[in-house]
């Protein structure tokens, strides 16, 4: 089965390179602007499965792979979920490319081809730990190694003022460590269209791969030392920050994609005809996904004002208009600040050049509101205290064009609490529009048609054609058979389907049994006391209360439950951690108990990851989105359980609003406080009005009590620990008691959870809503989130490549059958030949025609490069690529004399010379 994944991946890669080369080469001549999307993580899942239907070779797959006795889906269990990110922003940032692609936009991604990812979560004893996930194993068929694009990164060192070739002044950053940073491509395919767009990740290589000096001196440990500091720095996403090494790793790592990614976008412009560096943001948009690519503006000031010699007002003001920046959070301690003194050793050229920017821009705030307004200290680059900081967050709004939020209410948070003062300074402007709202999307390929075929198959019967797959708006025509029967009646069976596959996986991954009968409640997400995953299993422990209260013949008369919890906690996050003990902890027990077990189950699925999503979130009934009012900037797995047919209970916080607005308030389940009540709420606990309902008091004793210990003495400390926290009533609202409102909220959590119950008994009225809801998400897809940000922030028009143009791969066909492939012989090993369908034109057939022995093969620019002119003959008849250069679509880049490379084409010698 391995081997025919393999031959698989190989066959679809050589579609998708050849589809990318191509839809790279229509832009280049339609010389479009071009967006740029900067991200330390994309949660992208698997490839294949995602590939094959936005190429639309789902059937011609299924029947070659059926004529071997293989079933397709058993094929996509082989692929490992690539370890590229870790929650919301990475795979956020993962369904914007699906859209990108499918909107025909001209964008690419960037980010680091970590080797581990973060980690894959076991549960020993009921407690996380983290091991490595070497995702990566024997190589990833979908990836493309790119030796021949790689770019200097320098760290640490010095700054030196010198004169260049001409005599003028001029700075320089030597000495340090210096690396080279290696792109690795991945083609992410459009759906419905003929682009193929790029995910470029960047891996990090020593300079000097082996020192032989060392080893021969018996110091073998320093041989490899640049190796084993350049493997450190893209190993692991998010390192343990706990301690310094930790934020210095992870500041390196932000520098090092960034450095690599402005280097290779400013390239792509310098290789136009004629360019202006005037002409840079009619051609570039780069979007900084949150404050982890920040640096982005030190990092585009150097590049222009220290390499090109781009003067320094000129450089600003292209930095300014090219640059923009989403922020993700609405708490102003969560933006990333560093310490100057690790900034001054690791990029002294940055320190000084954000020390020049804020000098300026301290002198423009003192001239228009004095030197005693607040406003200087709050916008200032620069936090003094007992240890200095650089605070990312303001030298990311201060270098952008556009700054956005990601839910209405986050925004209208960002304006109010926190960039406020910069808010007031854009008004003061006449610029109020700088700060806009995007509210966030999810791409309905993956998580519908992909995770729920069930679901897709009967939106298209009842719309008639899979048209809703890039225009959600027309499910508002499944609204007018919410009432019929028919409908209902599919609906529930695909909701059967789903909990079967649900009760399968947990039985395999986790030897639990559940009853698919059960209303099934589920929180997915990063487990943080934000989002109140605490709360959540406060109340299952209330709901086993009660059922223990109740008599044989009353538990028949509850409403059945199974309660799943699913997330990674931070290695470094010692509250979060106690949690999941917590929750492994009260499942033992709930789940063991022969009075309750049959009418309540409870668990935490372990190592949380997008494939596994694609089975939890079609099978919801209820989700859980309880986060504190204010405190969520949108969410979107709100969105993906919605799609499919699943209701909600959540606060109103984040897109949660928005949600209920477009599906109507009956088909969410609300309950807590709104986020303006948050201020008076702790205003009134500090003169300790702040009451503890009897039915949390009584699961707070039930936990003190070590009801839930196992006992076991150090669990049973950390659980009283978050149970006193709570208890200190008139510190909550603050680090020292009930930050997020847990014990204020948890009445009100409990009657919308009876109203759950309630409502899910009258299984007609149920299945209303969540028809209701499914078919009223258009908003929340990330093509209406995208188009947006083309429009309003970016202004990237959409570039779809015509059927005729640049070799543009076929409709759907037979494929031929895949043969096993050998095994790889790594990551790196070349792509074996796979089939190539037929071409789609006249000329394409005949670019392809056999190249006949009396005419040889020669290689040909097919771009300026100088000193090479597009058409001249680079390589001559029948010789070979020059060792490690791989021919990928009839296509290579080829070195030349003075660095760089030249892109090259086979053609027959003859056609060369016409071409001359």
């Amino acid at each position: 089965m391995a081997d025919a994944f393999r031959a698989a991946g190989l066959v679809l890669r050589d579609r998708l390179i050849e589809s990318l080369n191509d839809t790279n080469a229509y832009y280049r001549k339609m010389d479009v602007k071009r967006g740029y999307y900067l991200s330390a993580e994309y949660l992208i899942g698997r490839h294949m499965q995602n590939a094959i239907a936005n190429l639309d070779l789902e059937k011609p797959f299924r029947d070659a792979f059926m004529d071997l006795g293989l079933q397709l889906e058993d094929l996509y269990d082989q692929e490992t979920d690539p370890a590229l990110g870790n929650g919301g922003l990475g795979r956020l940032a993962a369904c914007f490319l699906d859209s990108m692609a499918s909107l025909s936009l001209p964008c690419w991604g960037y980010g680091i081809r970590y080797s581990y990812g973060m980690f894959k979560q076991e549960i020993q004893n009921g407690r996380q730990v983290e091991v490595p996930d070497y995702w990566i194993g024997d190589g990833c068929p979908f990836e493309i190694p790119r030796p021949d694009i790689t770019y200097p990164v320098r760290l640490y060192g010095e700054v030196v003022e010198t004169k260049d070739e001409l005599g003028d002044w001029c700075i320089h950053w030597v000495g340090g460590d210096l690396m080279q940073a290696m792109a690795y491509d991945n083609p992410i395919p459009g759906f419905d269209t003929y682009n193929t767009n790029n995910l470029r990740l960047w891996r990090a290589c020593p300079a000097k791969e082996f020192d032989l000096d060392s080893y021969s001196a018996a110091n073998f440990t320093a041989a490899v030392d640049q190796r084993r500091k350049a493997e450190d720095l893209s190993a692991v996403l998010y390192p343990n920050d706990a301690t310094y090494a930790g934020r210095e790793l992870r500041l390196r790592q932000q520098y090092f994609f960034v450095s690599a990614s402005l280097q290779d976008l400013l390239r792509e412009f310098i290789k136009r005809p004629g360019y202006k560096w005037s002409e840079l943001p009619e051609k570039v948009a780069v979007q900084m996904n949150d404050t982890h690519p920040t640096i982005a503006v030190a990092e585009l000031m150097r590049l222009l004002v220290d390499v090109k010699r781009v003067p320094w007002d000129q450089a600003w003001d292209l930095t300014r208009q090219c640059l923009n920046y989403t922020n993700h959070t609405v708490m102003p301690e969560a933006l990333e600040k560093w310490p100057v003194e690790m900034m001054e050793r690791m990029l002294p050229r940055h320190v000084q050049i954000i020390g020049e920017v804020n000098r300026r821009w301290i002198n423009e705030l003192v001239k228009k509101y004095g030197a005693d307004s607040p406003l200087v200290h709050a916008l200032s680059l620069f936090e003094d205290g007992d240890e200095k900081k650089i605070r990312m967050g303001n030298l990311a709004i201060m270098g952008s064009n556009k700054v956005n939020g990601v839910a209405a209410l986050h925004t209208e948070i960002i304006k109010k609490a926190t960039f406020p003062e910069y808010y007031r300074v854009c008004c003061d402007k006449g610029q109020p529009d700088k700060i806009v709202n995007m509210t966030n999307g999810v791409t309905p390929r993956r998580w519908i048609h992909c995770a729920n075929p069930e679901l897709s198959a009967i939106f298209t019967k009842y719309l008639g054609s899979h048209e809703w797959l890039t225009d959600m708006t027309k499910l508002k025509g499944m609204l007018k058979f919410k009432d019929d029967p028919k409908l209902h009646q599919e609906w529930t069976a695909m909701k059967q389907g789903c909990k079967a596959k649900l009760a399968a996986f947990l039985k395999t991954t986790m030897d639990l049994e559940i009853d698919q009968d059960a209303l099934i409640d589920i929180q997915i997400k990063r487990i943080h006391e934000y989002k109140r995953q605490f709360m959540n299993i406060l109340y299952v422990i209330h709901r086993y209360q009660e059922l223990k209260r109740k008599s044989a013949a009353d538990r028949e008369k509850v409403q059945k439950r199974v309660v799943l919890i699913a997330g990674k906690a931070a290695s470094a996050y010692v509250n979060a951690k106690i949690i999941i003990k917590l929750i492994n902890n009260v499942s033992k027990v709930i789940n063991n108990d022969p009075d309750t077990s049959k009418y309540l189950k409870v668990a935490f699925v372990p190592n949380y990851r997008v494939s596994a999503a694609q089975v939890l979130i079609p099978a919801s009934d209820i989700s859980e989105h309880i986060s504190t009012a204010g405190t969520e900037a949108s969410g979107t797995s709100n969105m993906k359980f919605v799609m499919n047919g699943g209701l909600i209970v959540g606060t109103m916080d984040g897109a949660n609003i928005e949600i209920r607005e477009e599906c109507g308030e009956d088909t969410m389940f609300i309950f807590g406080c709104l986020e303006h009540e948050v201020p008076g709420i702790a205003a009134k606990a500090k003169q300790g009005q702040y009451p503890i309902d009897g039915r949390l008091q009584a699961v707070f004793q039930a936990i003190r009590n070590g009801e839930f210990s196992k006992g076991e003495e150090q669990a049973h400390q950390e659980f009283c620990s978050l149970v006193d926290k709570l208890c200190n009533i008139t510190a909550a609202g603050t680090w020292d008691g009930d930050k997020y409102l847990v014990v204020h909220d948890f009445p009100s959590y409990i009657d919308a959870q009876n109203r759950i119950d309630a409502a899910f008994a009258n299984k007609a009225d149920w299945c209303r809503k969540s028809i209701q809801a499914a078919s009223s998400m258009a908003k929340f897809s990330t093509d209406r989130t995208i188009s947006e940000y083309a429009d309003v922030i970016w202004g990237v028009k959409p570039a779809p490549r015509p059927c005729g143009d640049a070799g543009a791969p076929p409709p759907a066909q037979a494929l031929p059958k895949p043969k096993a492939a050998p095994a790889a012989k790594g990551a790196d090993a070349p792509a074996a030949a796979s089939p190539k369908p037929k071409a789609a034109g006249k000329d394409k057939a005949k670019d392809e025609a056999a190249v006949a022995p009396e005419d040889p093969p020669v290689w040909i620019a097919v771009e300026d490069e100088p000193p090479h002119k597009k058409g001249d003959v680079i390589l001559g008849p029948n010789k070979p690529l020059p060792e490690g250069f791989v021919e990928l679509g009839g296509k290579a880049l080829m070195p030349i004399t003075g660095g760089g490379a030249v892109c090259v084409k086979k053609v027959p010698q003859s056609q060369a010379q016409q071409k001359a």
